[in-house]
């Protein structure tokens, strides 16, 4: 299949005012300037003089996890019965006939990091998934994805309510290192051929050995901080997640390379660690040259306002195809996936959006979604 006609955003540093892409087998396989185009007889879809771009990505969320218009019953985010569960796995937990999967797909989103919430120190295994699909086992891009870690008012507020440890930051900190000594002691025993089996511990393993990163939520910079230390200290791969204090630290976040995420912003500040969340912060961060991403952390925010958010830091003095990459290219980075998704590259999944208009302004609308070369939109 060829898409023709459209000003295509690559991601990937090139624009081209007259772009097309080739994708078959789910797999993109040529793009570029349309006056370059090899013959081709196969199908051609007309963008029509609109925009062409990948697929926007959620990079942390709890869609499927948390389902729309419903209470407890569909509500699977927080086993806040133990402040340490690593071996749960979101995709336990997902249910692909939420409403919240369309609306995302209509608006264009195609990718997501879903999974724990942050009642917990350690919530449990993020799985990356596409936003189409009946069955999590055949949505799935990566699971795990990133294990999920808390720091500030959530798990001090789940757990001191019910007069259990964590009620501090201290001991928040503490349970999270007690975790990764527990997980350095263990490895070691099982490379010397001892026989041992402990479920929590094996899932703690990708996380010391680098192969997943630790999806890490603190909004306030002294959690922004403490949740680096750690990072530092046992030498794991890490996202920041939140980050609703970024400009405050943003001195560290961009000495030690730190790929984040902010948001939700949208909406009133509801607890006392919010309290400078603000838009300006994105260009701000953005102008001294971190690289971040936007969330919606939905159902905090309805996933399919993530192109709204990347407005929003637009209209707040965000460059525009910095805001893009946003919710493309460097949210594929947070959620461990941009080798498959995130840009418009030979080889990665067609997973492909037409607009009819420049999809940073507000009255633009999604023509057509392509996600695997389908056109599911």
């Amino acid at each position: 299949m060829r898409i023709i006609n459209g000003k295509l955003l690559t991601m990937e540093g090139e624009v081209f005012e007259n772009g097309y892409v080739d994708f078959e087998n789910g797999k993109i396989t040529a793009f570029g300037d349309a006056s370059a185009a090899p013959a081709y007889d196969g199908e051609v879809i007309d963008a029509e003089g609109g925009y062409i771009t990948p697929g926007f990505i959620e990079c942390h969320c709890h869609i499927g996890v948390s389902e729309e218009s419903i209470r407890w019953e569909g509500n699977d985010t927080n086993e806040s019965t133990d402040p340490w569960t690593p071996h749960l796995r979101g995709i336990d937990a997902i249910y692909p006939y939420d409403k919240a999967f369309k609306l995302a797909v209509n608006a264009g989103i195609t990718s997501a990091c879903t999974g724990p919430g942050s009642g917990n120190v350690i919530g449990g295994q993020l799985a990356a998934i596409k936003l189409y699909g009946t069955d999590p086992d055949e949505m799935v891009i990566k699971a795990p994805a990133a294990m999920k870690m808390a720091f500030g008012e959530n798990p001090k507020g789940y757990f001191q309510r019910m007069k259990k440890s964590p009620a501090t930051r201290m001991a928040t900190a503490a349970i999270l290192r007690e975790a990764l000594f527990k997980t350095q002691q263990y490895l070691r025993k099982k490379e010397k051929g001892d026989d041992v089996f402990d479920m929590k511990l094996e899932a703690m393993i990708p996380v010391l050995k680098g192969e997943i990163p630790a999806h890490m939520h603190a909004h306030r910079a002294d959690d922004i901080l403490t949740a680096m230390r750690i990072a530092k200290e046992f030498g794991i791969k890490y996202n920041i997640i939140h980050t609703s204090d970024a400009a405050l630290v943003k001195e560290q976040l961009k000495k030690n390379n730190v790929e984040f995420c902010m948001g939700p912003t949208l909406g009133v500040s509801t607890k006392p660690e919010t309290k400078n969340k603000t838009f300006a912060s994105y260009s701000e961060v953005q102008q001294y040259g971190c690289t971040m991403a936007i969330t919606t952390d939905h159902p905090v925010l309805a996933i399919e306002t993530l192109p709204v958010c990347a407005m929003m830091a637009i209209k707040n003095g965000m460059d525009e195809m910095e805001a893009l990459k946003a919710i493309t290219i460097n949210a594929a980075k947070v959620a461990n996936i941009d080798e498959r998704v995130g840009s418009i590259k030979v080889g990665k999944d067609a997973d492909i959006i037409i607009f009819d208009g420049n999809p940073m302004e507000i009255a633009t609308k999604t023509k057509a979604v392509f996600i695997d070369g389908k056109k599911i939109k």
